[in-house]
């Protein structure tokens, strides 16, 4: 499983799901949409901290940078 989330994307992955869990957790959002972004904002944040996303992965794209060596 190889890296390939860059830092600004996990950094607007937990962003969002901050977003998310504060809007859950203070009863803004709920129900059904409350659920299923919840779930998302799970997913984003485990993303986020594996720097690994399987849909990008899938897709072949790679948000990483990497250092050129010389």
């Amino acid at each position: 499983m190889n890296k390939n989330l860059g830092n600004a994307d996990r950094v607007i992955r937990l962003a969002v799901a901050a977003v998310v869990l504060v809007l859950f957790f203070t009863n803004i959002i709920g129900g059904v949409v409350g659920y299923v972004l919840l779930a998302a904002a799970v997913i984003f944040a485990l993303t986020s901290f594996m720097s690994f996303c399987p849909i990008y992965a899938a897709l072949g794209i790679n948000s990483l940078f990497k250092k050129k060596t010389s």
